[in-house]
Parts: C-alpha cells; sequence; structure tokens
C-alpha cells in the first residue's frame, strides 16, 4: 500500500496521456496523495479536470497563472514528494530534462525536487529508436531516473514496434517497489560494516607478484548499498580501478593476505558484520627477493607457503557478529561452497561459478547461489551487482534483527 506517500504525477502531451487517469486512479485507491502537473501539450487530449475529480487534488497547467496559495508553487510540490511519475513521457520532455531545461512548471519542478523521479516513456517507435532519444534515456538512467521501458505493438500511428506506454498495472507495480525501496533505504543505521574488497598481491621480488583476477566491483557494490541504507562502512580494499564510494566511514588500503587478516583483526571488534568478498591469494612465495630475479636459461622454481585463512581465523572469534563468505568457484560450486559455511563460521555464503556468463571477476554483473547455515540454497538469475548488494543485506538486515544487534 501507499498510504501517506505523495505522488507528483507529470503528465505530457501524446495520446497516450489518457492512460495517465487510469494511472492516478489506481494510484489514488492504494493510498496515495497525488497531485498532476500537465503540460500545455497534454490539455489538448486530457481536461485537466478529469484529473482534479482522479486526485481530489487541484491541478497545476500554467506556471505564471494567479497563485490559488502565498506558496511558491513548483518549490512546494517539489518539496511535498515522495516520488515523481512522469506518465507518459515524451520525448521532447525527456531532451528538455536531460539537457536541464525548465521552461514550463513540470520541468521546472522536476528539477527543483529531490524526490524519486520515475518516467514511462510513449511515443512513435522511430522518435523511440532515434539515438538522441535513446541517449537522452541512458543519461537520465545514469543519474538515477527509473525508466519503465515502453510496450512493442501497434501504435496509434499506425507503426508497429516499441513505443507504446507499458501497461497501467506494470507501471504502478513500479511505483510500488520503488517505494519499497525508499522504506528500506536507511534500515540500516546504526549498524557497523566491514566489507573486504578486491584481489590480494604477494610479491614475488620488486617487480613480480602473485594475484588474481578480481576487479572489486562486488564488494565495492555492497560498501555503497550499506552506505545508502544507511549502515556505517568501513571498506578494506587490495588494489582495484574503482572510484571509493562517497560516504565511508572508514577506508583503508591493503596488498598481502597478511595485510588483510591484520587489518580484518583490528577492525573486528567494532564492526557488527564482516563481509569477506575479497578475493584472497592462498599461497605466497615462502621466500622474498629483495632485488629482481634476473632471467637465465634455466627454469625457475618458487616454493609456495600457505597464507592464513581470514576467514577461518576470525570466525573462530565470531561471538554475535555476522560473518558472510564469498565462494568464487569453477565446478562443483554447491558442495564447494556448502563446506566453508561451518569450516568458517559463516551466517551464508554467496557463491558463483566463473564459468558462467555473466558472472564473476570484471563483470557489472553476477549470478549467484546463496548458502544459508541449513543448507538452504537460494538461486538468483543473472542481476546487477548492485541488486545482488541489496540481497545480500536484505539478508543480514534480518539477521540483524533475529539477533537484535544495535
Amino acid at each position: 500500500m501507499l498510504n501517506n506517500k505523495t505522488i507528483v504525477v507529470g503528465v505530457t502531451g501524446g495520446i497516450a496521456a489518457y492512460k495517465a487517469c487510469d494511472v492516478v486512479s489506481k494510484l489514488k485507491k492504494l493510498g496515495a496523495n497525488i497531485h498532476v502537473i500537465m503540460t500545455k501539450s497534454a490539455c489538448e487530449f486530457v481536461n485537466p479536470l478529469t484529473f482534479q475529480t482522479l486526485s481530489k487534488n487541484l491541478v497545476t497547467v500554467d506556471m505564471f497563472a494567479e497563485p490559488k496559495t502565498w506558496e511558491v508553487e513548483h518549490i512546494e510540490l517539489a518539496k511535498k514528494a515522495d516520488a515523481f511519475l512522469i506518465v507518459p513521457a515524451s520525448a521532447n520532455f525527456i531532451g528538455k530534462i536531460s539537457s536541464g531545461i525548465c521552461d514550463d512548471m513540470l520541468t521546472t519542478t522536476v528539477m527543483a525536487t529531490t524526490s524519486k523521479l520515475i518516467m514511462a516513456p510513449a511515443m512513435n517507435t522511430n522518435m523511440y529508436n532515434n539515438v538522441i532519444v535513446q541517449e537522452n534515456l541512458d543519461k537520465l538512467k545514469r543519474i538515477g531516473w527509473t525508466v519503465i521501458d515502453p510496450a512493442s505493438g501497434e501504435l496509434a500511428c499506425g507503426d508497429i514496434g516499441a513505443g507504446k506506454l507499458q501497461e497501467v498495472d506494470k507501471i504502478v507495480e513500479v511505483v510500488k517497489s520503488c517505494f519499497e525501496e525508499i522504506d528500506r533505504a536507511k534500515d540500516l543505521v546504526g549498524v557497523n560494516i566491514l566489507v573486504t574488497a578486491g584481489p590480494t598481491i604477494e610479491s614475488i621480488d620488486p617487480v613480480r607478484y602473485i594475484t588474481n583476477r578480481s576487479s572489486g566491483k562486488m564488494g565495492y557494490s555492497i560498501a555503497r548499498q550499506a552506505i545508502s541504507r544507511g549502515a556505517n562502512v568501513t571498506l578494506v580494499s587490495g588494489k582495484v580501478e574503482i572510484e571509493k564510494p562517497k560516504g565511508l566511514y572508514k577506508y583503508i588500503d591493503i596488498e598481502s593476505a597478511d595485510n588483510l587478516y591484520e587489518t580484518v583483526t583490528d577492525e573486528f571488534s567494532s564492526n557488527d558484520v564482516i563481509i569477506q568478498s575479497a578475493a584472497v591469494a592462498d599461497y605466497k612465495p615462502k621466500e622474498y627477493s629483495d632485488k629482481k630475479i634476473k632471467k637465465s636459461d634455466e627454469d625457475l622454481v618458487i616454493e609456495l607457503s600457505r597464507n592464513k585463512d581470514v576467514a577461518y581465523e576470525i570466525g573462530k572469534e565470531k561471538g554475535n557478529k555476522i560473518l558472510v563468505g564469498f565462494a568464487a568457484e569453477t565446478n562443483d560450486v554447491l558442495t564447494n561452497a556448502t563446506r566453508k559455511i561451518k569450516k568458517k563460521n559463516l551466517d551464508f555464503i554467496v557463491a558463483n561459478d566463473l564459468t558462467k556468463k555473466g558472472a564473476g571477476f570484471k563483470s557489472d554483473t553476477n549470478i549467484v547461489k546463496i548458502i544459508d547455515v541449513d543448507g538452504k540454497v537460494d538461486e538468483y538469475p543473472i542481476l546487477k551487482k548492485t541488486e545482488v548488494a541489496d540481497v545480500i543485506l536484505d539478508r543480514i538486515k534480518n539477521l540483524i534483527d533475529e539477533k537484535n544487534i544495535r
């Protein structure tokens, strides 16, 4: 339900404007408080009185109309909104808002809000597929807009293809899911979370070292999502080429597995949750040469010694803390991952098969299985790593509630 949620619905000019009436009606029935802003073009398709009747609020159209209150109208609507929904979003609106143009009440109000932004484009298929429109949509997605892709089919103009306004029920479902995200946005306030990320490096000599292919993307995604949900995040990271998340409580660079172990041990007592997504080298050279090893005509043999198992060592000291592990495997994924849960005293483990397309190192997506202490396995389809991060954090939130942590 959307009780006590304020949604500003922007209606732009297009034949699909009439469907916005159904959207407003259904959101209203879910308990939302709806304010409608129409462009002048939209008024050519639907009378403002229709939306006024459905929303039970005055409809705003003209930026220069005589004000009905002493409030600065577009600023007040921008502040009131928990979310903005533009339905339909025309190519004209998309172009203007992506360029920062504010020349009517709708674009001005959108520019002034800090609320959740959602749009449902609808237009002729050739317009929709135009490279300029697609670049504008990509830009808006990058800066945080939720874009509800149009459906395909026969359009009002007779053309066939993508461009039809998405089904009303699907639009409403997206709005509801966005509010679920908003409601959980600060569900980890007061929780101290340590995240390890990236590869470790084991030096052979001043030039060469042993490492792995980890990009750190999964750990950094977890850190970002945890920050956005209010947690105090300490990120312990190997060498990566990723910008540090904004809002970190603490950032610590590490290089070797020994560095990682020492850092996690030092930080262990001050954190409630330890998420171990770093890819730790299992072995290191038994001897380090402080001078570059010169090439010879003979084969070179490097003797390796076992690194400390960081997860195993901190698992001994677990207490009431939540420990999450990762298992990147190429075969026998479930068997290998499940074995690690009890050995390392984990609450759950996130396993993935590196041989699958779209999973593992350097990818922006992942395909994971999550296994808990009872052996229950939950499998997930290919997801963005930010989405996997929220799946992991949702489980952690449930464990926090169960263990009365905070």
